[in-house]
């Protein structure tokens, strides 16, 4: 009795220290984290870190796409890189180490802003087409240029790029919340207008067998209908 109690012993001792598997570091790590520099989200499979100072409108750039984690490593596979075009295509490797609020990947600090919670509508999303004049007109997520939005639970960020070229085309991003029905941006970031920083704009939302329905006006007050497709 004794050596049995003393065996479960040491197998709980055994279970409770050995470290989870990488699938649930990985789930660990969704959601949005903060460093002196900037914004990183990690969203299912896909990342985008984006560093921006608001205060002073600056943006001064971005990278993501792909990510896996494993070991104490981030596995990156580049899909855009405004510090180096060059990068995309390519697997990057970065030493990272985290408990629940906290995030060291090499030697950057991030502390975490939220865990996918409380937005609906967290998730990758590429854009898959729009309605005008009543006529809905789609677009081929695979096709090598595209539209990404990538949102936590409290932040989002939209990037436009050639997954082939390496050509970036602009992004923006800063806080959200999904209130009935109604989805509402404030801008952090603008790379192609920093005059657009702290504009707030407000849309309509609804989820149609996993399609985003976005609609509403945007910041030129001209109508819009888009159509989003979640991105597994």
């Amino acid at each position: 009795m004794m050596n049995t109690l003393n065996s479960l012993l040491i197998l709980l001792t055994f279970v409770i220290s050995y470290p989870v598997s990488g699938q649930n570091e990985k789930a660990n790590f969704n959601g949005a984290w903060r460093s002196e520099e900037g914004v990183i989200i990690f969203s299912g499979n896909f990342f985008s870190y984006a560093l921006f100072e608001t205060e002073s409108r600056s943006f001064e750039g971005t990278y993501g796409g792909e990510w896996s984690y494993e070991n104490q490593m981030l596995n990156l596979l580049m899909e855009y890189n405004t510090f180096d075009n060059t990068k995309v295509g390519q697997y990057i490797e970065k030493q990272a180490n985290f408990d629940d609020e906290n995030l060291i990947i090499e030697g950057h600090e991030f502390t975490r802003i939220d865990n996918g919670l409380p937005g609906g509508l967290e998730g990758a999303w590429l854009f898959s087409g729009r309605k005008r004049d009543g006529e809905i007109q789609t677009r081929d997520t695979d096709q090598p240029r595209k539209t990404m939005k990538i949102l936590s639970g409290t932040r989002f960020q939209w990037i436009a790029y050639n997954v082939e070229t390496g050509e970036f085309s602009g992004t923006g991003g800063g806080t959200y919340n999904t209130i009935d029905n109604q989805y509402t941006e404030i801008i952090d970031f603008f790379s192609r207008d920093s005059s657009r920083v702290g504009a707030s704009l407000t849309f309509d939302y609804e989820l149609i067998d996993g399609v985003w329905n976005h609609s509403g006006l945007n910041s030129r007050g001209e109508p819009l209908y888009e159509f989003w497709s979640s991105r597994k």
